[in-house]
């Protein structure tokens, strides 16, 4: 079956500006996983599939990588970032699907968002219960309680544009993320942003922390270091809500 070059495809579905987009590329993309995805992209032009239905894989991948990161031993850490790159690729790859095609939706905006959800929440209720020793324990409700955090965090950002949609304000732009109504507000919040340390419960570098402790916990023939990541994630989840909260509030996205 005929269908686009490469070239042709990749100057439509990624367009001038669009891996510059301030808050809408994760580096992974950026940095390797877009070069890839285009090839993906140019193989589902040949079929018959849907964005929404490789949004659907997509999450699938994802919440398939948080069963998988639950199993103990490194195996299992290592399939849940091959999972969590799988799930990166398609999230890259129904996108660029979507704008060859021309079948942008509301539909395709919401299932990613649901994707995104799923994924995270699930990578930390397996962390922690790969770290649980009985089932459940305290180690088991950290996990539950990371993945509650990340969840919040993406929803306090949603819940910007459900306010201003319902006020019939228009969508906020990326520079009122930055604006504050306190000069020392915006500081801080750049001060915090720069340690990166909110990325500890994204899924890509999760899935790589998560091979990483499943190597030294095989070392140490112990789940020490598990442990260690998951009180951390689950110390980031609660200190990202909260700050999260108060950035969206004092900053001008709400005006």
């Amino acid at each position: 079956m005929s269908g686009p070059s490469v070239a042709e495809l990749r100057r439509v579905a990624q367009p001038a500006g669009h891996l510059e987009r301030r808050n809408g590329e994760h580096w992974a993309g950026v940095l390797y996983m877009r070069r890839l995805s285009i090839y993906v992209t140019w193989l589902m032009t040949k079929t018959s599939v849907t964005p929404n239905q490789l949004t659907w894989v997509m999450t699938l991948a994802g919440v398939a990588s948080g069963f998988a990161l639950a199993l103990p031993g490194v195996w299992a850490a290592l399939l849940a970032f091959v999972l969590v790159q799988v799930y990166l690729l398609l999230d890259c790859s129904d996108g660029e699907l979507a704008r060859w095609t021309g079948q942008t939706s509301l539909v395709g905006v919401y299932l990613d968002r649901v994707g995104a959800y799923f994924t995270e929440a699930a990578l930390l209720v397996g962390l922690g219960w790969r770290a649980s020793a009985v089932l459940p324990d305290w180690y088991t409700v950290l996990g539950v309680g990371a993945a509650l955090g990340a969840i919040l965090i993406k929803a306090e950002t949603d819940l910007v544009e459900v306010a201003r949609a319902k006020g019939g304000l228009p969508a906020a732009t990326e520079e009122s993320v930055g604006q504050f109504r306190s000069g020392l507000l915006g500081l801080a919040r750049r001060i915090v942003g720069a340690t990166k340390f909110h990325r500890i419960v994204q899924p890509i570098e999760l899935s790589m922390l998560a091979v990483a402790t499943a190597v030294v916990d095989l070392a140490t023939g112990d789940l020490l270091a598990t442990r260690v990541l998951l009180i951390a994630c689950f110390a980031a989840a609660v200190l990202q809500t909260v700050l999260h909260l108060v950035s969206i509030l004092a900053s001008r996205r709400l005006v």
